[in-house]
């Protein structure tokens, strides 16, 4: 596990996460970074926003952010000054962007290279933990882990949690019908995806000692021009058009990708939940 003090200025001539590989093989989260993106959340930057408002993170908090990505949210989360914010990732490229991560005030940064489900840092060490768009693309016993581990981390009983994915909607959607969404999920982003429902996601949570306090859900618009242009601005969107247009097996791809969310836009939703370890909320 290697760890990064106070960022350091990101290279000029680094690429970005993704850049320069095969776009018909790699995963979709890599293909669009590669073309520029860096929300990459299911609910954008609205759903993100509104998970740190529910979060309420103050000066005397102490934040972890898992799978850290490219840093969009971080930089949301230092704009708010925690007294610490450790910044995990298990991605070199990854780990090299969150290293220019810094912080106007007194906040303490740090990045940590490890998995989202072993972080390697202390028990009882955080206040606050989150983590977005990874828990979706992994299987149940993974999903698990991963809460486990950020309950482990959080001290009682101030400590909270919060996820922002993918889901499935309704509660009761058809069991076959949800398998079909999955398969073809995977079948674009070249990626495991196995998105719950609203229930599925509380109900995990729940067996993992959390009890939820909020929830938000919203409309899965990753792709769509309106949302690309609020969470990117005008300037980096065309940046991604213009790669997308330059790069034709990049460009279907995203067009696939697209496709597929459109086709099941019905049943495809992005939520963001906040909990509290249970033994807090009694």
């Amino acid at each position: 596990m290697a760890t990064t003090d106070r960022g350091r200025p990101l290279p000029k001539d680094m690429p970005r996460p993704g850049e320069g590989l095969d776009a018909s093989r790699v995963p979709g989260h890599l293909l669009l970074a590669g073309l520029g993106k860096r929300v990459l959340r299911p609910g954008g930057l609205e759903m993100t926003r509104s998970m740190l408002d529910a979060l309420a993170i103050g000066p005397d908090d102490r934040v972890v952010e898992l799978a850290a990505g490219l840093g969009a949210t971080a930089r949301l989360t230092l704009a708010r000054a925690p007294a610490a914010f450790t910044a995990v990732d298990r991605g070199a490229a990854a780990v090299t962007c969150l290293g220019s991560l810094t912080a106007a005030g007194p906040t303490v940064v740090r990045v940590v290279r490890a998995d989202a489900a072993d972080t390697g840092l202390p028990s009882a060490s955080a206040t606050v933990v989150y983590g977005e768009a990874m828990l979706t693309m992994q299987p149940e016993p993974a999903k698990r882990r991963v809460v486990r581990e950020a309950r482990r981390l959080l001290v009682d009983p101030s400590g909270r949690y919060a996820l922002h994915e993918m889901c499935l909607l309704p509660d009761d959607i058809d069991p076959g019908l949800a398998r079909q969404i999955a398969a073809e999920l995977r079948e674009a982003v070249h990626v495991g995806a196995r998105p719950l429902t609203p229930a599925g996601w509380t109900d995990l949570l729940a067996a993992e000692g959390f009890t939820v306090t909020a929830r938000t859900t919203a409309p899965m618009a990753l792709l769509e021009p309106r949302r690309v242009l609020a969470d990117e601005g005008l300037i980096r969107a065309l940046g991604i058009a213009g790669r997308a247009l330059r790069h034709p097996a990049a460009r279907r791809r995203v067009l696939y990708m697209r496709s597929v969310l459109n086709r099941h836009r019905d049943h495809l939703g992005a939520i963001s939940l906040v909990a509290v370890p249970a033994s807090s909320a009694q």
